[in-house]
């Protein structure tokens, strides 16, 4: 039995669904009772859990979990402060340290040696730019200001959390560093320091699918490693499999993104025929920064390939999993956004 953390948030449902698909057994949690019906459908069952609540964890089974993935936390995407008028450092502390403390003495207490967690590839925006793949013993650099940073002090704080209740307490566990994440989900909106802002991919498809120019603004070969949710999930389930899993993984596509490419996989699959073109704005400012990371030491341990590493086939099946209709609830839940 996995029990699925935060399983009503976008990278939660498709965990879920990879898990059920491969004969898992999945007790599902979350806040969002509106998605329980969906996760049900996919044959897991939902259990009510806020992980800064240790009194929900009485709802979970007491034996017979061989694995816990953590997903439920704050991230500045869903974070409603402006940050120029109030602060929410409490708020990252409460779900993102005292959540992960909760989630992992619950496994103590259990006997659940594996839990593997998430965190920001923003912990090593100081080697972004370098030309070179990063590798999980790069040091933390990243900035201590703007709506990104609390996110990143507290999720590094988890991981060297977990990595005490490794060595002290003889547990397995184990964290994956995203990028962005691409995938049909609640995130065509996303919330930039309180303001919420259309995301660049959900602009890039609209304006495809209007047949209207996409503007690509500064360099328009910025290049950047993304990974795809399907692979995302695949990861978890090899993960919890194997039991080489330990610390931190790059969990990503291993390969770059040009901004071009991307706008021209955009229009070729969503915008086919309608007279979209690129419009190239090198006079605009754009602060997006190029990074690459290195997937050795996922393939090594638990030998995960990414499978979605052509942009043009990650976004045929991304337009296949918007006309299936099967993730509609997830997309129109406001509030799965904030698990």
């Amino acid at each position: 039995m996995i029990v699925v953390i935060g399983a009503t948030g976008f990278i939660g449902m498709y965990v879920v669904d990879e898990l059920v698909k491969h004969g898992k057994e999945v007790i599902a949690t979350g806040r969002n009772e509106r998605l329980a019906p969906m996760l049900e459908r996919m044959g897991a069952r939902f259990v009510k859990l806020d992980i800064t609540h240790e009194e929900d964890f009485a709802a979970l089974p007491e034996e017979g979990v061989e694995g816990v993935v953590l997903l439920a936390a704050l991230l500045p995407a869903n974070a409603t402060a402006d940050l120029d008028e109030n602060e929410n450092a409490a708020d990252y502390f409460m779900s993102n340290c005292i959540g992960t403390v909760n989630v992992l003495e619950w496994c103590r207490h259990h006997g659940v040696k594996k839990v593997i967690s998430s965190c920001s590839y923003g912990d090593t925006s100081g080697a972004w730019g370098t030309g070179r793949a990063i590798t999980e013993d790069e040091p933390r650099s990243f900035s201590f200001t703007g709506d990104h940073a609390m996110y990143v002090i507290t999720k590094n704080a988890a991981n060297d959390t977990i990595e005490y209740y490794n060595q002290q307490h003889g547990m397995q566990g184990a964290s994956f560093r995203f990028p962005p994440v691409y995938g049909v989900g609640p995130h065509g909106t996303i919330l930039v320091n309180g303001k919420p802002y259309k995301s660049g991919i959900q602009t890039f498809i609209e304006r495809a699918e209007a047949g209207e120019d996409i503007e690509l603004w500064g360099d328009p070969h910025i290049k950047r490693d993304i990974i795809y949710v399907k692979d995302v999930a695949r990861a978890y389930r090899l993960a919890l499999e194997s039991e080489k899993t330990y610390g931190l993984y790059n969990m990503t596509s291993g390969t770059q993104l040009d901004l071009e490419d991307q706008a021209r996989a955009v229009i070729e699959v969503f915008g086919a025929d309608k007279g979209s073109k690129i419009v190239y704005r090198p006079e605009k400012p754009n602060n997006t920064p190029s990074f690459l990371y290195s997937m050795e030491k996922a393939k090594r341990d638990f030998g995960f390939v990414p499978e979605y590493t052509d942009y043009v086939e990650m976004m045929r099946d991304y337009k296949a999993e918007l006309e299936s209709g099967r993730w509609s609830e997830l997309e129109g839940s406001a509030a799965a956004r904030a698990e």
